[in-house]
């Protein structure tokens, strides 16, 4: 199986990862709810291409991962978090989702970070085994949160170092 090229995102990817966006929507991972038309822009004063990384297998998107400054302020400017990642179902298996979060946090060490942390929702296993297997480690839990589909959910925050 040919490796997962992983790349910095361009405005021209914007239909892209949008489309990849709402077919990949999901209560497991999500707090807002499933995306109806009319759709926002996918690239937005806060949602520029310079904070999202693609993966891409066959030349075509097939995921991707946004990772920000965590906060505005200069007293954290060493953390960067992850603020979404998506594979498309067809992707999955194939390394995609791996291949994002190693490229996240070597991306993060670039940017001169020492810190990458994340949120990830309770009752998602399966992200928080791949987080956990590439070296975040649970920080915080937050109890019950998320009220998603009638259940309260914890909100987990996960952080490494770079």
């Amino acid at each position: 199986m040919p490796e997962p090229y992983i790349r910095a995102a361009l405005s021209e990817d914007e239909e892209a990862l949008a489309l990849l966006d709402r077919l990949t929507w999901s209560p497991l991972h999500a707090v807002q709810p499933e995306p109806t038309p009319p759709y926002p822009p996918f690239f937005d004063e806060r949602h520029l291409p310079d904070d999202y990384l693609v993966a891409e297998l066959d030349g075509r998107a097939v995921g991707y991962v946004r990772l920000v400054p965590a906060t505005p302020l200069a007293s954290n400017a060493h953390v960067r978090q992850i603020q979404g990642i998506a594979v498309a179902d067809e992707a999955r298996g194939r390394g995609v989702g791996r291949a994002l979060v190693r490229a996240a946090v070597a991306e993060a060490g670039r940017r001169g970070a020492r810190r990458v942390t994340l949120r990830v929702l309770g009752h998602n296993a399966p992200a928080r085994r791949l987080y956990e297997s590439e070296g975040f480690a649970v920080e915080g839990v937050l109890p019950e949160e998320f009220l998603l589909d009638g259940a309260y959910v914890d909100d987990v925050i996960m952080g490494r170092r770079v």
